[in-house]
């Protein structure tokens, strides 16, 4: 009976989290920085740009 009840929740998580993939497919290019890859918050330059290079 346990077995079933987690089965059916896993299935039930798969299939939402599908859903939810086609309602809000990801950003690509936009969310992460093209020369470290970090997620990008905000407007302004990336960290990776603040500091001086060597």
């Amino acid at each position: 009976m346990l077995v079933k009840i987690v089965t059916l929740f896993l299935i039930g998580m798969a299939v939402l989290a599908m859903f939810g993939r086609l309602r809000m497919p990801r950003l690509r290019g936009r969310a992460t920085c093209r020369d470290c890859g970090a997620p990008r918050v905000g407007r302004g330059p990336c960290p990776c740009r603040k500091v001086p290079r060597a």
